[in-house]
């Protein structure tokens, strides 16, 4: 069963990387991304982040360096959750990264007020090839009109 403080729809606030060796800090999709996470009751998740400042294609269809640099300019994936001991585990059963897809994605987590921050253990950048650590923050939003 799910907790319940992690149901409900989220808005991503930022992401920022940490190179461990210098200590210097990004924004991984610029000072604005945009940002969805969503838990169900049911146990099931999904997320999409994309930078704010996303190039348009030129036209129909898309040249094979705008495909690129649309996919690099965004994170998607579902699949199942559960909390484990401070962290959140997805397992994945669809992701933009298809390397991901099946794979077991942990998440440290602590709530601030109505912020939910992450982070990710260090691990290899694939853009940069250092060792960064991930920190994401995600603001739970009210229920849409209805609810």
């Amino acid at each position: 069963m799910p907790d319940l403080d992690l149901v409900g729809t989220w808005r991503m606030v930022s992401w920022q990387s940490e190179d461990v060796a210098t200590g210097k800090r990004v924004d991984v999709f610029g000072p604005d991304p945009i940002g969805y996470l969503s838990y169900g009751a049911d146990g099931r998740m999904i997320v999409l982040v994309v930078s704010r400042d996303r190039p348009n294609p030129a036209g129909a269809p898309s040249t094979d360096a705008e495909k690129t640099a649309l996919f690099d300019s965004m994170l998607s994936f579902a699949g199942r959750y559960r909390r484990e001991s401070g962290k959140v585990v997805h397992e994945l059963d669809a992701s933009w990264n298809q390397a991901w897809t099946g794979s077991r994605q942990e998440r440290f987590f602590a709530f601030d007020g109505d912020l939910l921050e992450f982070s990710r253990p260090p691990a290899i950048d694939p853009h940069t090839g250092a060792t960064v650590v991930h920190r994401m923050a995600f603001r739970k939003m009210p229920p849409a009109h209805g609810e």
